[in-house]
């Protein structure tokens, strides 16, 4: 019985010591970036969110993007679609040239073009991705703040 009390004893002590995996995930994601740009995963969403610009391919566009993305710096009109914007603006072209730079950390998002992080009177077109619940996404792609 002393020896069945003392095993319990030592597995709650064991098992208090161990770091939920969640925790540390959900951190990760309001800390800065760094050298996000050479991982995997966000290789690989980079890749497959140029192919879907290149393709015009609204639905996996649309499954990429985050639930928030910006796509300007006043308020959309009622009804708009940012799909419907960038069509009105003649956008593809520039979407698909901005996401063939590089991307740098920059706070909670990797950008691009670097030029964005190192220059501060760039005054061009920015993409945003960000970690959204432990998964990339599109964050937002919108010109240069308007008084910039």
């Amino acid at each position: 019985m002393i020896l069945r009390s003392l095993f319990c004893l030592l597995l709650v002590v064991v098992l208090a010591g161990c770091e939920a995996p969640y925790k540390k995930s959900d951190a990760a994601e309001k800390r800065p970036f760094r050298h996000q740009a050479k991982d995997q995963t966000f290789q690989a969403f980079v890749g497959r969110l140029r192919i879907a610009v290149r393709k015009k391919d609204r639905q996996t566009l649309a499954q990429m993007m985050a639930p928030d993305f910006g796509y300007r710096w006043d308020d959309a009109p009622q009804g708009e679609l940012v799909f419907d914007y960038g069509d009105h603006q003649k956008l593809w072209p520039e979407v698909a040239r901005v996401l063939q730079q590089s991307f740098e950390p920059n706070d909670l998002y990797m950008v691009a073009p670097p030029e964005v992080v190192n220059d501060p009177t760039y005054n061009g077109y920015r993409a945003g991705i960000r970690l959204v619940q432990g998964n990339w996404r599109f964050a937002y792609f919108v010109p240069a703040e308007p008084g910039q």
